[in-house]
């Protein structure tokens, strides 16, 4: 079942990309990105209050770098839609995606902020190069 949210996710965040990049060709980047943070603040009350069952309180009982998920969210936002402007969306994707899996291998690899350690093996390695080969492939005219 995760397979089908991460396709869903995927999916969502090229779309989002998209329709992000547009309004801010209309009203701004930065404009955006605080319309597009503020309604999806508003619909995660929402939500929350209607299904939620954690414990909000315990908000400020965590390790202080797991609250700057919502910055990243702020950065995130303008620079998809930065990397969108300046480029197709399918090539923005594709190096979005090599940068992910970087970093992502990354914090498996140390074991950052509590994930298990996995090895960075051979396959890994080539499975980045291709990727990336798929990139300047797919950018040839």
């Amino acid at each position: 079942m995760s397979y089908i949210y991460a396709i869903i996710a995927g999916a969502i965040m090229s779309l989002q990309g998209v329709l992000n990049t547009r309004l801010g060709e209309k009203i701004g980047v930065l404009e955006t990105n605080a319309f597009v943070q503020g309604t999806a603040f508003v619909l995660s009350l929402a939500v929350a209050y209607i299904f939620g069952k954690g414990d909000i309180s315990s908000l400020f009982k965590t390790d202080w770098y797991y609250l700057t998920g919502g910055a990243l969210g702020v950065l995130i936002t303008v620079t998809v839609m930065l990397a969108m402007s300046n480029s197709s969306p399918a090539i923005a994707v594709s190096v979005i995606l090599v940068s992910q899996l970087l970093v992502a291998a990354g914090i498996d690899f140390w074991g950052i902020f509590g994930t298990d350690k996995a090895p960075f093996g051979l396959n890994k390695i080539l499975g980045l190069i291709i990727l990336t080969v798929g990139i300047v492939v797919f950018k040839i005219k």
